[in-house]
Parts: structure tokens; C-alpha cells; sequence
């Protein structure tokens, strides 16, 4: 059976800009009680069984999040008090005209073309989106200290200016289940506006550091010992041959010491003895101490 391996990821060493792992595992907690608040209150709005799950938390600039959507898709703009960049919530036209179908009483609605919202469909959209900030105030408690609201919906996402290109965004990615439907969703944040209250991560450290850091961890990362007789050289023939009760004679004196190895690199040699009523190896030397 053939395992299946995660795809691997990008990265980009021209523009290294990557959350610190404590970081971001405090805006996976928050994306995921977000999506869990969500979800609770899109079976309310839309009265079908709804479930929405994060998937995803990265930090990429606007001109890559955007250029990762569909060209045409729902984008909710998010402006942020004190932040020029805004916001966004994204979700598939089709999607979103679903779950106003659902709010608006209808079992199993039809298909529905990608198009854009009529006036009716954008103000329950906007409620749907008011409420969801509500959720997002709530799971992202310190970490969001300034206002959101919803503006203005774009439906291009090339031609949505809700951020310059090279600003950093917080992008969260989604899953939205709303009945039968799955459908894929994503929020975006302005980076500016969610770090400074993650407070400050050495990225850096120097060269000395490094190699002490390095030689700490090392020192704790158990390694199997092993110590080894010399090798002894047999055909093959020989090794087809054998049988229970066969001899074979190793090439190594009885006064000589045993090699200490560690995955398989010699590191010294040590006698034969005891501890206790198990076998113990006593180290004789060790590769410092061993002639060139």
C-alpha cells in the first residue's frame, strides 16, 4: 500500500515573510473558534444544519491572496479602524445566493449562476456578514482591538482595491458547509492590524547563538548505541548454507575492546562488563582520544 504524501509547499526565499510558530498556532485557535461561532450562527440565519471548519492560516501579500481567488467571487470589504488596508470576506457567488435561498425559506434551492447580488440579496448577504464579525470579534477577543465593519462588495477580485499589493494580510482559508453544499471560504486580515498584538518574536539570532542553540538541542535527542565486534568476512555460499549448530569464527582477540558506534559511525570503544545483573560496555576511549 502506497502512503500519500502531503503536497509540498512553496517557498519563496525572495520574500521570507512567514508567521513564527507561536504565533501562529494563537491565530489557529482563534480562526477556529471563529469558524466554530460561525457556523452556529449560519444554522440560525439560514435554519439548515451548517458547519464551517478552518483549514488553513498563512501570511501572504495582497496581490498573491488575490490573485488566488476566482476572478469572479463575493468579496466583502472589511475597514478597519486606524488601518488603511481593509478586510475581506470571501465566499463563492453561488454559495452565498444559496444560503439566501435557504434564509428565505426555500428547502432545496436551485442551482444558481455565478452572478452578482441584487439589492434584496445584498442586504441579507451584509446581515450575514455583520453577524459573522460579531463572531470574529468575540474569538479574536485582544488579538482585533480595533473596530470592523462591512463596506462595500466587490465582485472582481483583480479589480478589488482593499489593500496595496506588497501589504501582508493574514489569510485564513474555510470550509462552509450549509446543508449539502460544501463550499470553500476565506477571510483576510490586514497584518498591521493583528500582530502588534501577538507581541514581539526574535527571528533572529547570532551566529554564537545559533551554534549553541543547535548544540543544546542535540545534546537532548536520544541516539541508539551499539557495541560491535569486529566484522567478519563470509561468501555467500557460506551464508546459504547455514544451519543450527554451524560456527563461524570472528576475527576479533579477546583482549581486544569493542567498537562504541552510533548509527553506525564509530565513536570510541569500550570493555565488556557488568552493572548490576545486566552486561555494560566500560568506554576504554573515545574518537578524541583514538590515534589518527
Amino acid at each position: 500500500m502506497t502512503d500519500i504524501l502531503p503536497a509540498p509547499e512553496v517557498y519563496d526565499f525572495a520574500r521570507p515573510s512567514t508567521l513564527a510558530r507561536e504565533h501562529a498556532r494563537v491565530l489557529e485557535l482563534a480562526f477556529e473558534t471563529f469558524a466554530r461561532q460561525w457556523g452556529t450562527q449560519l444554522t440560525a440565519k439560514v435554519r439548515v444544519v451548517s458547519q464551517v471548519t478552518s483549514e488553513q492560516v498563512q501570511i501572504m501579500t495582497y496581490d498573491e491572496y488575490a490573485a488566488s481567488l476566482p476572478a469572479l467571487t463575493g468579496m466583502a470589504l472589511l475597514p478597519i479602524a486606524d488601518t488603511t488596508p481593509k478586510g475581506v470576506l470571501q465566499v463563492p457567488l453561488d454559495a452565498a445566493l444559496t444560503w439566501v435561498s435557504h434564509a428565505l425559506g426555500a428547502a432545496r434551492p436551485l442551482p444558481t449562476p455565478d452572478r452578482t447580488f441584487t439589492p434584496i440579496e445584498q442586504a441579507l448577504v451584509r446581515k450575514i456578514v455583520e453577524d459573522a464579525l460579531d463572531d470574529l470579534r468575540y474569538s479574536f477577543g485582544g488579538l482585533l482591538v480595533h473596530d470592523v465593519g462591512v463596506g462595500g462588495f466587490q465582485y472582481n477580485s483583480q479589480f478589488a482595491q482593499a489593500a496595496q499589493k506588497g501589504d501582508l494580510m493574514i489569510v485564513a482559508s474555510f470550509s462552509i458547509r450549509v446543508g449539502e453544499r460544501i463550499a470553500p471560504g476565506t477571510l483576510a486580515l490586514p497584518a498591521e492590524a493583528v500582530l502588534p498584538q501577538l507581541g514581539e518574536t526574535a527571528t533572529t539570532v547570532s551566529p554564537a547563538d545559533a551554534r549553541a542553540l543547535l548544540d543544546a538541542q542535540l545534546a537532548s535527542v536520544p541516539v541508539g548505541v551499539s557495541l560491535r565486534l569486529a566484522p567478519a568476512a563470509v561468501l555467500p555460499s557460506q551464508v546459504l548454507s547455514l544451519a543450527v549448530g554451524d560456527v563461524l569464527p570472528l576475527p576479533h582477540p579477546q583482549h581486544r575492546p569493542l567498537t562504541i558506534a552510533v548509527d553506525g559511525e564509530p565513536v570510541g570503544t569500550a570493555a565488556v562488563g557488568a552493572n548490576g545483573s545486566r552486561l555494560a560496555g566500560i568506554v576504554v576511549t573515545t574518537t578524541s582520544e583514538q590515534p589518527a
